[in-house]
């Protein structure tokens, strides 16, 4: 009796074992496996000559860089910047190719208009994680955001008092190959 208790046992834990290694394996397949998203390496060299609608105010040395790293729609990122005519009042990734422009930002930076969790301020250095997300001003996904960062339709600007309507400096973001 107690051998084929131990093998009914046996056989139920075998069967078990089998169930969560199935799922298990369906799981994986389902989500890509436990392969990780790669890693793209993102570049915005800004100034005052790629803002299109001109400065209010003239500061054609003021220069900025952003850099980030953009892991599914994890944007971990930092933007630093010198010349400015005054403080930075906030920084944001808007949806335009180089030449347009769109008022509306889809990722607030730092400082007005940021999204939730960003840095209140934009100091020189200020870094950053923001997740891409579909826009909350104007209507676009996601995705469609996540494609123009990388596709370069989409760039970085900082604002400033004299400089607010447009932004004193910008960048066209692109990918670092």
């Amino acid at each position: 009796m107690h051998i084929k208790r131990r093998q009914h046992v046996r056989s139920v834990v075998l069967a078990v074992a089998a169930a969560a290694a199935l799922a298990a394996t369906a799981q994986a397949t389902a989500t890509g496996g436990t392969r990780r998203a790669a890693s793209i390496r993102l570049r915005a060299e800004l100034n005052a000559s790629q803002v299109p609608d001109g400065q209010e105010v003239k500061v054609p040395n003021a220069t900025g860089l952003f850099t980030a790293t953009l892991t599914g729609n994890k944007l971990t990122w930092t933007l630093t910047y010198q010349g400015l005519s005054g403080p930075a009042l906030g920084a944001h990734i808007h949806i335009a190719r180089p030449g347009a422009s769109h008022w509306e930002p889809v990722i607030g930076l730092c400082g007005f208009l940021g999204d939730p969790g960003q840095p209140a301020t934009c100091k020189s250095g200020v870094h950053g994680t923001a997740t891409i997300h579909a826009g909350t001003l104007y209507p676009i996904s996601a995705g469609s955001v996540r494609k123009a960062i990388l596709d370069g339709g989409a760039y970085v600007n900082i604002h400033t008092a004299k400089n607010y309507n447009w932004g004193e400096i910008r960048g066209q973001i692109k990918v670092v190959r």
